[in-house]
């Protein structure tokens, strides 16, 4: 389809010099021919479709993965930045409670930094227990 649509003045070209042949002994002369409708058939439409929806699902991905990747970039240089400054984690994390309690279905737990890799973390226990206390923790 695409050489019949480059080549379209070469194909009315060609038709008008075989009809110009046909034609010459009934002195008709043929001026111009131009080609207006092409008609393809079903099978091969079929095939065009397919490969135009995959021509755009390529160029989806492709999109989308170059937002990745500018987001990927974006990320680490917010956190060079944030890593620079003497609050700027601090301020972050207080920004993403902010923005996770807008929801009333979460449930937030707050757990001092010191404490994420206890082991009372993953059996359920967010709080900080003393020492001495341990023991009477009843974990549910």
């Amino acid at each position: 389809m695409d050489e019949i649509l480059e080549r379209r003045e070469d194909i009315a070209k060609a038709i008008k010099e075989s009809v110009d042949e046909a034609s010459k002994d009934w002195g008709v002369d043929i001026w111009k021919v131009e080609l207006q409708n092409i008609e393809l058939p079903e099978d091969m439409k079929r095939i065009m479709a397919r490969q135009a929806e995959a021509e755009r699902e390529k160029r989806g991905v492709i999109i989308a993965s170059e937002g990745e990747l500018e987001a990927a970039e974006n990320l680490a240089r917010a956190s060079e930045i944030l890593e620079r400054s003497i609050y700027g984690y601090k301020l972050r994390e207080l920004q993403t409670i902010s923005d996770v309690s807008q929801d009333r279905c979460n449930t937030i737990i707050f757990a001092p930094s010191d404490s994420l890799s206890s082991p009372m973390l993953s059996t359920g226990v967010a709080a900080k227990v003393p020492a001495d206390k341990r023991e009477e923790v009843e974990l549910k």
